[in-house]
């Protein structure tokens, strides 16, 4: 895990991968918490038996914008970021979603910092970010993911 504790160390990082998240299964259950959380019930999603029949995966796929809300999970098990007051969620950009993620497949997160500026005290980092399927050689997406960074 990298540890950062200024701006001056995340300025460090630009250019450079920081780390890689251990994997995790998607799993029916969390795919469908997700559903109930955002109201898409779409079958594709939630309905495994009509997916095995009727879709072109023969399984359900998990919602990308779960896949996406993984983002703040993985990040925590790449790098520990102290003497912050508060780290906002501040955008994404260039997100491709680029292959479904099917129930039970395990995904990871790859994190490069590709910029960091020192905004009046507030650094604004941005992120690449890549989430790979295992075993598979498309990633489910990749994104500049942007985040504003409070150092004390």
């Amino acid at each position: 895990m990298v540890i950062i504790k200024s701006h001056q160390e995340f300025e460090s990082y630009i250019g450079k991968e920081l780390g890689v998240s251990p994997w995790h299964k998607i799993t029916q259950e969390q795919i469908n918490k997700f559903a109930d959380a955002t109201l898409d019930y779409q079958w594709i999603h939630t309905n495994p038996e009509r997916a095995k029949t009727e879709s072109p995966f023969k399984a359900t796929i998990a919602h990308g914008y779960l896949t996406l809300s993984l983002v703040p999970f993985f990040w925590k098990q790449i790098a520990d970021v102290q003497n912050i007051k508060m780290e906002v969620n501040y955008g994404i950009e260039q997100l491709k979603f680029g292959q479904a993620v099917l129930v039970d497949s395990e995904v990871r997160c790859r994190v490069s910092l590709k910029s960091i500026v020192n905004l009046r005290g507030v650094s604004k980092a941005i992120k690449f970010i890549q989430l790979e399927i295992k075993d598979q050689p498309k990633h489910a997406f990749t994104a500049d993911v942007v985040f504003l960074y409070h150092f004390i």
